[in-house]
Parts: C-alpha cells; sequence; structure tokens
C-alpha cells in the first residue's frame, strides 16, 4: 500500500507538471510562424546579402561604359631646371630674361600649384562588355537562389510544425495511457488488498505505470524540442518558448495532382543554369581579352603661384587605340582558366539536374510507402484498440491474467504512436516532394 501512494503521488506530480507545462505555452498557428521565418529566418538574411553582393559586382561593370572623374591639387616647389622652366610656362609668365643660360641652369626656387580635372571614357572595350553580362547572369543566379532559399526555410518550418503536432499528439496518448494505468493500477492494488491477485501482479502493474511515466516525460522533452527547433527558425532562440499549434495534424491521405512530374523550372535548377551561362560570358571575355581598346581621355588643368589660383589654365583632349601584344602568358592561362572553370560548371550543372531528377523519383516512391504505411498502421490500431476493450473487460471480472492485459495495453500504446508516426512522415514526405517539385 506505501508502494502503491508513492507512485500515485510521483504520478500526479508529473501530470501537474504536464498541466503547468502546457500553460506556459504560446499557442502559435502555421500561417503565423511561416510569415515571421519569412521576416526574421537567420538564412534568409543571409541569402539576402549574398544577392547584395552580387549586385554590388554588377554595379562595378558600370565602368565598362560610364566616364572616370578625377580631380586633384598638386604643390610642389623646386630648384630643378627642367621643372622650373615648364612650372613658369604652364604659369604663363615666361619672359625672355629667363631664356638666359646662367638662370636656366640654376633658377631660383619655383612654388607651382596645380589644379586638374581629368576624364577617361571608355568607348570600344568588349571584355569589359561581356563581364558586365557574366556579372548579370551571376546576380540572377543570386536572385533565384535567395528565392530557392525561402522555399526551403518554408518546407522546414512545415516540418518543424507538423513534429510539434507529432510531440503534442504524443504527449495526449501517453497521458491517457498514464490515466488508465493508474486506473488498473488502483483496480490492481483493491483485488490485491482482497486477496484475489497476487503480488507478481501488482508489482508488475506498478513497473508499467514507472514506464509509461517516463514515456511521457521524454514526450515533454521532444515537446521543448520541437519548440526550440521553431524558435531558431524564427531567430528568437535567445530565450525558451513552449509553442502550442492551433492547427489540427493532418491525418487524410491527399496527394496533389501537381507533384505528380519532376519540372526542371525549380528555381536552384534555374539558378545553375543562370551560373553556367555566366561562366560561359566569362570565357568570352577572356577570349576578347586579346582585342584592342579604344578609349577616350581629356583633361582641364589650372596654375598658379598661389594656393588654389586659377590664373593660367588649359585643356587637353585625346584618343587612345591600346592593343597588349604580349603580357607573359597572362591573358593566354586566364582563358585557360575560364574554359576549364565553365566545363567544369557544366558537367556540375548535368550532375545536378540529374541527381535531382533521381532525388524527387526516390521521394515519390516514399511518399507511396508512406501512405501504405498509413493504411496498415490504422488497421492495426483500431485491431489492437479492440482487443485491449476485449482484455480490460474481462481483467476487470477477473478472467484475465495481469500479463496479458498489460502486452495488449502496451502494444495498443505502441500501435497508436506508429499510427501518429506514420501519420507524420506521409505529410512530410508529401511536403519534400512538393518542394522538389517547385
Amino acid at each position: 500500500m506505501k508502494q502503491y501512494k508513492s507512485l500515485l503521488i510521483f504520478t500526479s506530480c508529473l501530470s501537474l507538471s504536464t498541466l503547468g507545462f502546457s500553460q506556459d505555452t504560446i499557442i502559435i498557428s502555421k500561417n503565423d510562424i511561416l510569415q515571421k521565418a519569412a521576416e526574421q529566418n537567420l538564412q534568409l538574411k543571409i541569402a539576402t546579402k549574398l544577392f547584395e553582393s552580387a549586385k554590388a559586382e554588377y554595379h562595378e561593370t558600370n565602368a565598362t561604359f560610364l566616364p572616370q572623374i578625377v580631380a586633384s591639387h598638386t604643390a610642389i616647389s623646386t630648384t630643378n631646371p627642367l621643372m622650373a622652366f615648364g612650372s613658369k610656362l604652364n604659369q604663363e609668365r615666361l619672359t625672355a630674361a629667363d631664356f638666359n643660360p646662367n638662370l636656366l641652369n640654376n633658377p631660383d626656387r619655383i612654388n607651382n600649384y596645380a589644379t586638374k580635372l581629368e576624364l577617361l571614357q571608355p568607348i570600344i572595350n568588349v571584355d569589359g562588355y561581356l563581364g558586365r553580362q557574366a556579372a548579370k547572369a551571376k546576380m540572377q543566379a543570386s536572385n533565384l537562389q535567395i528565392e530557392r532559399s525561402k522555399e526551403y526555410v518554408l518546407l522546414e518550418v512545415n516540418k518543424a510544425y507538423m513534429q510539434l503536432q507529432l510531440a503534442y499528439k504524443g504527449l495526449k496518448v501517453l497521458m491517457q495511457a498514464n490515466t488508465t494505468a493508474q486506473a488498473n493500477l488502483k483496480l490492481t492494488t483493491n483485488y490485491f488488498e482482497q486477496g484475489t491477485l497476487q503480488k507478481t501482479d501488482l508489482l508488475a502493474i506498478q513497473v508499467h505505470v514507472y514506464e509509461v511515466s517516463n514515456q511521457l516525460q521524454y514526450a515533454m522533452s521532444n515537446v521543448q524540442n520541437a519548440s526550440d527547433y521553431i524558435a531558431f527558425l524564427l531567430n528568437e532562440s535567445e530565450s525558451k518558448k513552449v509553442y502550442e499549434p492551433s492547427d489540427e495534424m493532418e491525418e487524410g491521405i491527399d496527394t496533389p495532382q501537381s507533384i505528380i512530374s519532376f519540372s526542371e523550372n525549380r528555381k536552384d535548377i534555374l539558378a545553375i543554369d543562370q551560373s553556367k551561362h555566366a561562366y560561359f560570358k566569362i570565357m568570352q571575355a577572356s577570349k576578347m581579352n586579346f582585342l584592342p581598346r579604344l578609349n577616350a581621355f581629356g583633361s582641364y588643368e589650372m596654375y598658379d603661384t598661389k594656393l588654389f589660383g586659377t590664373n593660367a589654365q588649359g585643356y587637353l583632349l585625346g584618343v587612345q587605340l591600346s592593343w597588349s601584344l604580349f603580357d607573359g602568358y597572362k591573358s593566354i592561362g586566364k582563358l585557360e582558366k575560364a574554359k576549364a572553370d565553365y566545363q567544369k560548371t557544366a558537367i556540375e550543372n548535368e550532375q545536378y539536374k540529374a541527381q535531382s531528377l533521381m532525388e524527387w523519383e526516390k521521394t515519390a516512391r516514399q511518399l507511396k510507402d508512406a501512405e501504405n504505411k498509413v493504411k496498415l498502421s490504422q488497421l492495426s490500431f483500431q485491431q489492437s484498440q479492440e482487443a485491449f476493450r476485449i482484455r480490460q473487460n474481462r481483467f476487470e471480472q477477473g478472467l484475465e491474467k495481469t500479463n496479458d492485459l498489460l502486452t495488449t495495453e502496451t502494444q495498443m500504446l505502441q500501435k497508436e504512436l506508429e499510427h501518429l508516426q506514420s501519420i507524420f512522415e506521409y505529410n512530410t514526405t508529401k511536403q519534400y516532394l512538393q518542394f522538389l517539385t517547385k
């Protein structure tokens, strides 16, 4: 009797802690966490920054057709004959006396202040244009990766929410099993006190109650683990929270027609196609590096003997055609590397598509297997329920052995948990197949 009271106190404390646990929960819906994840998820923030980096690289290529403008102000003091003569000439204050050989060879110290505005304008730069196209393709690939990352995060959020639903379903089942086990314990204790039941039967019931209580504790941990993962996906993991789903677990079998065929229009596949295109443009740009470049240049210069003075002014305009005939094998090596990188990307592209198709076919088979598993587990659970009902009625009438009742009760509990697990596996597999089809 003392053992029974101790066990009753233990299970009652566990039940109270479970109730207290549920009172501290935050009720959430699937739509709520999907919206929060789209705004707060760290992986999406990283993907966004990668896109911004690719976009900035694309903006760098504006230099292919936009001018470069540089302003400078230079101050010098010199007794160098050539510099002194040139500075006087730029300042437009040269006189006949300055051609005296003594003054030319030994000039006095000259101060010169030069303000210069320079303009460099690309005109024809074929490799630069192709490099810009490569940067644009890379930016588009990065944007597609953001979209795919969003789809993946939403998949993970859906899976985490279903995991939370499963955890609460399991918790509910085990709480009911705990209530049933305590009722059987009370009934068995009464029989034992009346002398109609052996102590070994009472001990067996007590062990069963301990086992159910232990499973109940694990179920509570599963709820906390599922809540922690949701908090991580929502970037709210700094404070421990316990979530409770407001939506019921989907238990029906429904396979949408939209996921019965594989599509190469997925965001990740389109992204690797864009990446392949970018490497192709880089290879083309490396080839065009051997062509000449045509650039225009100009400057407007102001000179004076005073700081920021503008007494003497002049401009310079010109066009330059340059052609690098040989740069020590640098351009050839760059082209060979670009070719190898493009060929590697093309092979990786082909491999990724083949692997994606294989993964889709595998998941489609898994969905069919999961559907069959749900049907079989539901049938097994229903049969175990009926078997337990019959044995429990016979046990209450003293017509059934304790061990047989415990075996049937344990089997029913296992079959119900297996059925819930099979529903979870079907739902998550269906979600994953939809992700592979998008």
